[in-house]
């Protein structure tokens, strides 16, 4: 998701875990993309030393959003760094997430552009409910709550869903599909295996 970095961020639950290390991101295809994580069952420092991993990873490829699937470690968790509607920064952590939707009247869909840091350099539009709220545990098991529209939404939705095992690609029809593997394949020469530890940064239309 394109990160916007923006002065003072809401942080209802407190700071990204700093200190960490880039890692490579892991691609579309890995067994770990592709099958529903393990939940969190214990909130120690090895925890909180992988979430840092997971932000310094996120930052080094511009991105607002990452997985512990992403950087190849089968747990649900996900850390975040996005900007709603309104422009204001969100961040946090979120270990066992569970999404929230609105239904019937209030909801709305947003057919915005959609990608991925582990298929980078590609982007389609993928409709999604334009309000999310997610609920789940912070780095010492205490429950979090995060809510938003515009980007964050979709951020909130697209992170969850890797922790089920999801990409954004599976929510794609056929065509949609198809045009976001050629611009992929166009990209590949830009995002070497070990990206972000190497090779191009992403525009700002690649930033997912």
């Amino acid at each position: 998701m394109p990160r916007t970095p923006a002065p003072d961020p809401h942080t209802p639950h407190g700071p990204l875990p700093e200190g960490g290390s880039v890692r490579p991101i892991t691609r579309w295809g890995a067994d770990v993309m592709h099958r529903p994580a393990r939940p969190v069952v214990e909130f120690d420092e090895d925890l909180r030393a992988l979430a840092a991993d997971m932000v310094a990873t996120m930052y080094a490829a511009d991105g607002v959003g990452l997985a512990a699937c992403q950087v190849g470690v089968d747990l649900a968790l996900f850390v975040f760094d996005c900007p709603d509607e309104d422009g204001r920064r969100h961040i946090g952590v979120v270990a066992n997430p569970r999404v929230s939707l609105p239904e019937g009247r209030d909801r709305r869909l947003d057919d915005d552009d959609e990608g991925c840091l582990s298929y980078p350099g590609a982007f389609v539009p993928c409709a999604r409910p334009d309000f999310a709220i997610v609920e789940g545990e912070g780095l010492d098991g205490e429950p979090v709550r995060y809510s938003g529209d515009g980007l964050l939404a979709r951020c909130l939705q697209h992170e969850t869903d890797h922790t089920l095992g999801t990409v954004f690609g599976d929510r794609l029809n056929k065509r949609s599909r198809k045009r976001l593997e050629k611009q992929w394949q166009d990209a590949t020469d830009s995002y070497p295996q070990g990206w972000p530890l190497e090779g191009e940064q992403p525009t700002v239309s690649d930033r997912q």
